[in-house]
């Protein structure tokens, strides 16, 4: 039987109609049966609809009977909205089967859900910017990406493994019984202080961003570092920073120096490189499932199992 994926936006409007029309026909190559949101393609200033209509998009969603509900794009608006998401619904969508995937704005959701209920959402790709690959219609969407959000699909995801591109200072790291949590940086530092803002101790932490220069990288870390965020994790897994771009005002003042100051601020591993984030080739990954990490040199595992 096809995997049904229930494709809604509530987040901001879709303005690359012919990249959701390319991300719909490739689900459909790929063997899925697609179901749109009635309100996917609704416009209101930057936003796909009102918060009204976008909640309503979310419940609708929830009760679809989908096995994936796949955001249409990121963008803004998720957090206008999280005091009236119903959780319970959301959660009952999840224990049934449902599995939510989204990036960017979609951390919000996520966090909110994983504070809220406990319950495993997955980071992962778009339809827009992975399976419609965003404003370029020539490129085909990735593989890496397509085959882990089949292995997601199918209940056969139960691991990664990457290279950083630096390798690990001191001794080979090995973590048991941590929960895997975080997502896009600009929009997670937002949540702090928020009941929406998941207490996870001893979890794994990977962070994203895109179109943020170095140095308001280090502004969120630091806030995350001074309010002990950081320091209550066994790991910090930094993924793709990308987007950003350098003047001679920075005089040597680079992403690389924002990864050594974290690392020279905190006495947990600081892991870099991760798969995810703004780029084509990503993995995806279960927010709020624990999972084990095993790291020595440049080779890095994270394993979560079923």
């Amino acid at each position: 039987m096809k995997k049904h994926i229930y494709i809604y936006s509530p987040s901001g409007a879709v303005r690359d109609k012919a990249a959701f029309k390319r991300g719909v026909k490739r689900l459909g190559v790929l063997g899925y049966d697609v179901e749109v949101d009635v309100d996917a393609l609704s416009s209101h200033m930057r936003f796909a609809g009102d918060d009204e209509t976008r909640l309503a998009a979310i419940h609708r969603a929830c009760a679809s009977g989908a096995d994936i509900a796949l955001i249409s794009r990121g963008g803004y608006g998720i957090t206008r909205m999280l005091a009236d998401i119903q959780y319970k619904s959301v959660a009952k969508a999840i224990e049934r089967g449902m599995h939510f995937v989204g990036i960017s704005d979609f951390t919000a959701f996520q966090l909110a859900v994983l504070a809220k209920t406990g319950a495993v959402t997955w980071a992962g790709p778009a339809l827009c910017e992975g399976f419609g690959v965003g404003g370029a219609p020539d490129l085909q969407p990735d593989d890496i990406m397509e085959d882990c959000f089949h292995d997601m699909a199918s209940g056969q995801g139960e691991g990664t493994g990457w290279r950083q591109s630096q390798p690990l200072a001191g001794a080979p790291v090995n973590i048991h019984h941590a929960t895997i949590w975080g997502g896009n940086l600009s929009v997670l530092v937002s949540m702090v202080g928020t009941p929406f803002f998941p207490s996870i101790k001893g979890g794994i932490l990977f962070l994203e961003d895109v179109g943020e220069h170095p140095y308001q990288i280090e502004r969120m870390l630091t806030q995350l570092l001074h309010a002990g965020v950081l320091a209550d994790q066994k790991a910090i897994a930094l993924g793709q920073f990308t987007g950003f771009k350098l003047s001679t005002h920075d005089k040597g003042y680079k992403f690389n120096t924002v990864v050594a100051w974290l690392q020279s601020q905190l006495k947990i591993p600081v892991l870099t490189n991760l798969p995810y984030g703004h780029v084509q080739t990503k993995v995806l990954l279960p927010v709020g499932k624990s999972a084990e990490l095993a790291a020595e040199g440049k080779d890095v595992m994270l394993v979560w199992g079923h």
